[in-house]
C-alpha cells in the first residue's frame, strides 16, 4: 500500500481546506492510521465485502476475445459483479466501518456516473446513516436509473445546476455541506482525491482488488500478469488495480483516461498525458488539473458520466510523474467499439467508464507476445449506460423512445427534487 508523506506524495496532495474542516479531517486521519495495519480491523472490513458484496470477484479469462485479436492472454478482474454493479461499493463500507467508529449518524457523497451515490446509499441503509448525494444537473440526466434507485434507498438527491453541472460541480457542493455540518456528518469521498487522508485511504479500502488479482493470477496463471490496465477518472479503481503492484517493477500500470472527442479544450479529460493539464491546488488538495493560465478550471468531456473530472488522484499524478504508471487516453469512439466487442465476443456488458480500459487494453494487448497476460480492471457493469449507449448505436425504434424516456427522467426529477 502507498503511503504519502505527510499527506503528500512527491509534489501532489496535501490538505487546502477552511478552517473549519481540520479537526474532522484530523479526526478520519488519526483513526485510520491507527488502524490500517490492525489485521483485526482489516479481516473484519473483508468479511463485511464478502459477507455483503460478494467478494472475491473473479479474474476471468477472455480466451475468445483473445484468440480474434491475437496478442497477449486477457483477462478481466470482475469489480462489475461486486454488489452495486461497481468498485465504489468496497470504499464505502471500508469508510462505513469508520463511521460506525466515529459516532456520526450522517454521511454525504458526491457522484458522477451514479456508482458511488448508489453505493453511499445501499451503505447507509445497511448501517442506518442519513444520505444526502450531490450529483451534476447533466449527469442525473444521463445517469437517471441510479437516481432512482439512490431515492429508493432513503437517501436525498441533491442536483447541482452550476457550472457544467457534472463531477467537479458535485464535488464543491458537496465540500460546502460538510463545511457547515462536520459535527454530526462524514463525508464519504468517492475517489482517491481530495484533501489528506481520502487518497490513501480510499486507496486503501480499494486495495482488496489488487490483492485478490496478485493471488488470483498466481493460482490462474502461476505468475503475475505482464501488465494492469484500469481506467482513470479521479483514481479510486486505477489505485485499487495497482496498489499491491507498486513494488513488482515487472508488472507494468496503465492508466486510460477520457481522450473524449479530441484534444482541443472542454472535449476531453486527459490529465496524466504531457501538455494537457498543469499542477495547481483545487477543491482541498494539489494535483494536475485542467486549467488555464489563470488557474481557472477547464470543461471536460467524456462519453462516460465517471470519467469527467478536472482533476486526478495525487498519487496517479506522483507515479506518473515517477514513470511508475503508464498513462493513455481512449477516445468516445474507441471506448463503444471495445465496449461491442467485448459484449458480442464474450457476453459481458461493461461500463463505459470501463470501457476506457478495455480500448487500452486490447489495444496494447496486440502488441504483445502470446505467451503474456495482461489483466484489464472491470469496474463496472454497463446496466446504467444502456441509453448512452442506444445514442452511440442508434437503431430507428430507439428514437422516438429515447427521446420520451429522457422526458420523462427530467420530469421525474424535478418532481421529486425536494423529497429524500
Amino acid at each position: 500500500m502507498i503511503r504519502s508523506d505527510n499527506g503528500y506524495f512527491g509534489e501532489f496532495g496535501g490538505r487546502y481546506v477552511p478552517e473549519i474542516l481540520l479537526p474532522a479531517l484530523t479526526e478520519l486521519e488519526d483513526m485510520f492510521f491507527a488502524l490500517r495495519d490492525d489485521p483485526t480491523f482489516w479481516q473484519e472490513y473483508l468479511t463485511l465485502t464478502q459477507e455483503f458484496s460478494g467478494r472475491p470477484t473473479p479474474l476471468t479469462p477472455l480466451r475468445r476475445l483473445s484468440k480474434e485479436l491475437g496478442g497477449a492472454q486477457i483477462w478481466l478482474k470482475r469489480e462489475d459483479l461486486n454488489h452495486s454493479g461497481a468498485h465504489k461499493v468496497n470504499n464505502v463500507l471500508g469508510q462505513g466501518l469508520l463511521v460506525q467508529r466515529m459516532g456520526k449518524k450522517r454521511v454525504i457523497a458526491e457522484t458522477g456516473a451514479g456508482q458511488h451515490g448508489l453505493a453511499t446509499a445501499i451503505m447507509a441503509a445497511r448501517l442506518g446513516l442519513d444520505a444526502t448525494i450531490y450529483m451534476g444537473a447533466d449527469d442525473i440526466e444521463r445517469q437517471y436509473s441510479n437516481v432512482f434507485w439512490m431515492r429508493q434507498l432513503g437517501s436525498k438527491v441533491v442536483g447541482v445546476e452550476t457550472g457544467a453541472r457534472t463531477l467537479k460541480e458535485a464535488l464543491d457542493e458537496a465540500l460546502r455541506d460538510w463545511a457547515g455540518s462536520v459535527e454530526n456528518t462524514h463525508y464519504v469521498l468517492g475517489t482517491a482525491c481530495g484533501p489528506a487522508p481520502f487518497p490513501e485511504l480510499v486507496s486503501y479500502f480499494q486495495g482488496v482488488i489488487s490483492q485478490e488479482i496478485k493471488q488470483q493470477a498466481m493460482a490462474q496463471i502461476g505468475r503475475l500478469p505482464d501488465e494492469i490496465v484500469a481506467c482513470v477518472g479521479g483514481g479510486s479503481n486505477a489505485m485499487g488495480a495497482f496498489g499491491a503492484f507498486l513494488e513488482d517493477d515487472k508488472v507494468g500500470l496503465v492508466g486510460v483516461e477520457a481522450g473524449g472527442l479530441s484534444f482541443k479544450e472542454g472535449e476531453h479529460s486527459v490529465r496524466l498525458l504531457p501538455d494537457t493539464a498543469t499542477p495547481g491546488i483545487a477543491q482541498g488538495y494539489k494535483t494536475l488539473f485542467l486549467q488555464n493560465e489563470d488557474g481557472q478550471l477547464g470543461d471536460t468531456h467524456s462519453i462516460a458520466a465517471g470519467l469527467d473530472y478536472v482533476g486526478v488522484s495525487p498519487i496517479l499524478a506522483h507515479l506518473t510523474q515517477t514513470g511508475r504508471v503508464t498513462p493513455e487516453s481512449a477516445q468516445d469512439h474507441e471506448v463503444t467499439d471495445a465496449f461491442k466487442l467485448l459484449m458480442k465476443t464474450e457476453g459481458i456488458i461493461p461500463a463505459l467508464e470501463s470501457s476506457h480500459a478495455l480500448a487500452g487494453g486490447f489495444k496494447r494487448a496486440k502488441t504483445m507476445r502470446p505467451d503474456q497476460h495482461i489483466v484489464i480492471n472491470l469496474s463496472g457493469r454497463g446496466d446504467k449506460d444502456i441509453f448512452n449507449i442506444a445514442r452511440a448505436f442508434p437503431q430507428p425504434e430507439w428514437s422516438d423512445f429515447l427521446q420520451r424516456e429522457s422526458e420523462r427522467a427530467k420530469e421525474l426529477f424535478e418532481a421529486t427534487q425536494g423529497e429524500k
